[in-house]
């Protein structure tokens, strides 16, 4: 039975995807596996198959191992999202590199299908990767053989990436727990720490949306982190350049991306 020793609040439910490619806005997601650790340091392993409604790319097969013929009796996203956003109801957000790919990747296929039926909102996330390479820049097999001291058979199954990942972080926060860094300004502070919410900020401190379209400068604005806006104030181009938010919006942004950039255009309203 696998275990955990983190400190929680609510429960953590740490997620790993194989897709049939990388761009979150056109592929898809071909297997998912979560496990969610309980507050009473449990963990619930839920590992599905996806039929993804589109072709596999022989090269993307190559890697996670995941072919047609293994998914085209397999239900669609849009068959289980229910029964997933139940499962992940309450639950932080956790992963490798989850907050670049893992995490917008899941919330475009619930947005595909509803928006209101998977919530963000009083949501956590915390990225293993993020973490990691303050610490020790390495890869997750890298991460697994450094703090766990195994060697990662099978990668790119979803199921064991998912369970190695949620090894990283218990074997992070007790490794760094007490070590102390400098700021740019020299100041001390402790980066990893067995709490949700200071795991939470050193993963996400600047999120706004998951493929960082826009982030958090250091003064807590929402800037443009892409093209010819990039570092502007996202209110500022809006206001002065409003034909900005229908070329996002028209265009192949992620869903989520036009989301957070039509939360803030009807802030600036009000």
């Amino acid at each position: 039975m696998t275990t955990h020793t983190l400190k929680l609040k609510k429960p953590i439910a740490f997620i790993d995807l194989e897709t049939t490619g990388i761009n979150i806005s056109k592929d898809r997601i071909v297997e998912i596996c979560i496990a969610k650790a309980n507050i009473d340091g449990s963990v619930d392993v839920k590992t599905k198959r996806v039929n993804p409604g589109m072709p596999i790319p022989l090269e993307t097969s190559l890697i996670h191992g995941i072919y047609d013929e293994d998914v085209k009796d397999e239900p669609s996203f849009r068959q289980m999202a229910k029964s997933l956003s139940q499962f992940l109801d309450g639950c932080d957000l956790a992963g490798f590199n989850s907050n670049r790919f893992d995490i917008p990747m899941l919330v475009e296929e619930f947005l595909r299908i509803d928006t209101n039926i998977f919530e963000l909102k009083n949501r956590r996330f915390v990225d293993a990767q993020k973490i990691f390479h303050l610490m020790e820049p390495r890869t997750l097999g890298a991460a697994y053989k450094f703090y766990c001291g195994k060697t990662l058979e099978n990668a790119h199954s979803a199921e064991v990436d998912t369970l190695a990942t949620l090894e990283v972080v218990c074997a992070q926060v007790e490794k760094y727990e007490g070590v102390r860094l400098k700021d740019a300004k020299g100041v001390e502070y402790e980066p990893v720490q067995n709490d949700v919410d200071v795991l939470h900020k050193l993963s996400s401190n600047n999120l706004v949306d998951f493929a960082q379209r826009m982030i958090l400068n250091n003064n807590g604005e929402v800037v443009f982190n892409f093209g010819k806006n990039a570092g502007k104030k996202v209110e500022d181009v809006l206001t002065r350049e409003p034909q900005y938010y229908d070329w996002i919006i028209n265009n192949d942004f992620p869903l989520d991306t036009k989301r957070k950039l039509t939360e803030i255009k009807i802030k600036m309203k009000r």
